[in-house]
């Protein structure tokens, strides 16, 4: 096969921008190309720093880092390059398709929150997902769904046939593992985060319900002022004032510690550094942090909603994202139970060994092959 992949959205930049989708994106492309394949992949983007075997790399002169001018040059430039360079099927990494392609396309959808949430979005990004990506998934001839969940919000949303709505979860990289003790009370002496504390990694905003996680935590420091001091990491979203006014009202100053954005680079010793995860979020396409902290041994409690319950099988304890005395309570058992923690560091190592970006890039691959029927 001769396999187009239109990596646009792909940044090394280190700001909050660089996780999530570019996630996907950078570790895929890195895991196909290691793959070593007879294939003829030809990946189209703009970020010139990026390196990977087995690629051919097409750099865009237009600025597609400007989504509008990304927006023109998919739809009107990119499909003649696919028919200039023979490209046999189209992996559109991120929602939309070239609607003017010929060639039989794949799509990646992550998740509709521009649809069940859309105030979250501006309202030119909303309106151009919400009528871009379902004419994409509708004519691309596989849609991979990063979670069972986003399948089903496909199938029910964009009136997708469940046949052609493939699941294939995320991997985790290497890089996130268990660190040498050494090397993480180095790190804690550094931050001068002297003993084992409470972590949430995302971005500040309602959707990922950082706010019950504060109540939560007040409520359990109510109970027992020994409790560890939590640490909220993170670039600010919107709306992010009203999570610090609730620190503030409820007398947790002291307590709470908002580092900001982590680098990725970084954020493994955060992970191994935290004695508790906790991720109480409303909605997720996949919830790669869940995934992340468990590689990195670190015992996790999460919400019951949409994706997260497939990401962490059984190796989480799972509370409902509005259920406040729950989680407290969720907290505060895992924290003081020696045995609990140790049963689900190892639950968590073991599901984490599960999601590897070799069998993602295998799986894809495969997928490629059904769009073309062979």
């Amino acid at each position: 096969m001769h396999i187009g992949l239109n990596a646009q959205l792909l940044t090394l930049r280190q700001n909050y921008r660089g996780a999530g989708i570019n996630t996907y994106i950078f570790h895929l492309l890195r895991a196909i190309g290691e793959l070593e394949l007879p294939h003829h992949c030809t990946v189209f983007l703009g970020e010139r720093g990026f390196r990977a075997e087995n690629l051919d790399l097409h750099y865009t002169r237009w600025p597609t880092h400007h989504p509008a001018v990304r927006i023109v040059w998919e739809q009107l430039v990119l499909p003649e390059l696919l028919r200039r360079t023979g490209v046999e099927v189209l992996h559109a990494m991120a929602f939309v398709i070239p609607l003017l392609a010929r060639c039989p396309s794949v799509v990646t959808i992550y998740d509709l929150s521009f649809l069940r949430y859309p105030q979250a979005f501006r309202p030119f990004n909303r309106w151009y997902l919400s009528h871009f990506t379902p004419l994409s998934a509708r004519r691309a001839q596989r849609v991979i769904a990063i979670s069972e969940s986003t399948r089903q919000d496909v199938i029910r949303y964009l009136h997708v046939a469940p046949e052609r709505v493939e699941v294939i979860h995320c991997g985790v990289s290497p890089s996130f593992r268990p660190l040498r003790a050494s090397e993480v009370e180095r790190f804690r002496r550094e931050r001068q985060l002297f003993d084992p504390f409470i972590l949430f990694v995302g971005t500040l905003e309602p959707r990922k319900n950082v706010e019950l996680l504060v109540r939560a935590y007040a409520r359990w420091r109510a109970q027992d002022p020994r409790a560890p001091r939590l640490v909220i990491a993170g670039a600010k979203g919107w709306y992010f004032e009203t999570i610090f006014r609730t620190v503030t009202r409820l007398g947790l100053d002291n307590n709470v510690f908002f580092p900001g954005y982590i680098s990725a680079e970084e954020l493994p010793l955060w992970y191994n550094a935290a004695g508790l995860f906790v991720y109480p979020s409303l909605f997720e396409g996949f919830g790669l942090p869940v995934l992340e902290a468990m590689a990195c041994g670190t015992p996790v409690i999460c919400s019951n909603a949409s994706s997260l319950p497939e990401v962490a099988g059984d190796a989480a304890v799972l509370v409902a994202p509005d259920d406040e005395v729950g989680l407290a309570e969720a907290m505060r058992t895992v924290w003081e139970s020696a045995g609990l923690r140790q049963t689900m560091i190892e639950r968590g190592l073991a599901r984490a060994r599960e999601h590897t970006w070799t069998r993602v890039a295998v799986q894809t691959v495969q997928t490629y092959q059904r769009a073309l029927g062979v």
